[in-house]
């Protein structure tokens, strides 16, 4: 069988082994330890992927367009996949990693360490299994409709949307841990639920960082629990998940100032932890159906 010389010899690569120059798209997140990619490239800016083990964990690859092809060569043979519109891989960095690519690309892709998994499974989970449950190209369309959620974040990322990504990553983590049997359906299990101790906790270190980013796995550590099971339980106990806690303390915020008339919306959206004053009046029109300066004028202001 005929290789290619290695990759890591030609040219400077990325992180995923991808070769820097060719991508058009290239944005990457770092969430409570989860790291979020977005890797595209066109037809005609093909090039080899390779990745030398290492002890990273997972790497998970969720396509955001029909029609790509891949040629992945193996110790000893390659096999060739083709990969329709949220059609994913699951790869383990454990393993040197060397594939051709075919067509242009556009992927999300979620580096799981393995720790973040353990911390995540119910039960025992045989070596491989993962793999195994998720073979090349399966197509999931809860994973596609988690990757779609990420991409405005990932792509223009805001104040407080660190929280918001270990929550999706969280929830992926999950849905990889259903496909191989290894957690039950949320419907099927007994509630989690906070002590009211630990909600305590939760609250008051995700209220001191309302203007800023507080991390789910610090918040989790804090309590004792992993990180999917602290948003399970907070969503339980709370009736929201983390990130829309804090969401709401923002606007309560915002609206406690905006009644202060001295105050500008650039000002208030700083204070409230937007990253700027556009920011801050499309979140508030959202949820409140209206732009905060017409609800200044509203409330008599």
């Amino acid at each position: 069988m005929h290789l290619t010389p290695s990759p890591l010899t030609m040219a400077p690569r990325d992180a995923l082994g991808c070769t820097a120059s060719t991508l058009v798209h290239d944005d990457e997140l770092d969430a409570g330890g989860v790291r979020v990619y977005r890797k595209a490239v066109t037809t005609t800016q093909l090039g080899p992927v390779e990745t030398a083990p290492s002890d990273r964990g997972l790497l998970l690859g969720i396509s955001l367009a029909p029609g790509h092809r891949r040629r992945i060569l193996h110790a000893r043979h390659a096999s060739t996949h083709d990969f329709g519109c949220g059609a994913i891989y699951l790869r383990d960095f454990g393993e040197r990693y060397r594939a051709d690519m075919k067509t242009g690309f556009d992927f999300l892709l979620v580096e799981f360490p393995q720790a973040v998994l353990r911390q995540a499974t119910e039960r025992p989970l045989a070596p491989g299994a993962l793999l195994a449950a998720s073979p090349v190209g399966a197509h999931d369309t809860v994973l596609h409709h988690l990757a779609l959620a990420l991409l405005p974040a990932l792509g223009r990322p805001q104040p407080g949307c660190g929280l918001f990504i270990e929550q999706v990553t969280a929830a992926m983590a999950a849905q990889l841990l259903l496909r191989a049997g290894a957690a039950q359906p949320a419907g099927t299990r007994p509630r989690r639920r906070l002590s009211p101790r630990q909600e305590a906790r939760a609250k008051e270190m995700l209220a001191m960082r309302v203007d800023g980013d507080q991390s789910a796995q610090a918040v989790a550590e804090a309590c004792g629990l992993s990180r999917s099971y602290f948003i399970e339980a907070f969503r339980e106990t709370t009736g929201q998940t983390p990130y829309q806690w804090v969401q709401a303390q923002r606007l309560a915020r915002a609206q406690a100032l905006l009644a202060q008339p001295g105050l500008s919306l650039a000002a208030i959206a700083l204070a409230c932890g937007f990253a700027d004053q556009s920011h801050f009046t499309r979140v508030f029109t959202r949820h409140m159906g209206m732009p905060p300066g017409t609800w200044r004028r509203g409330a008599g202001h």
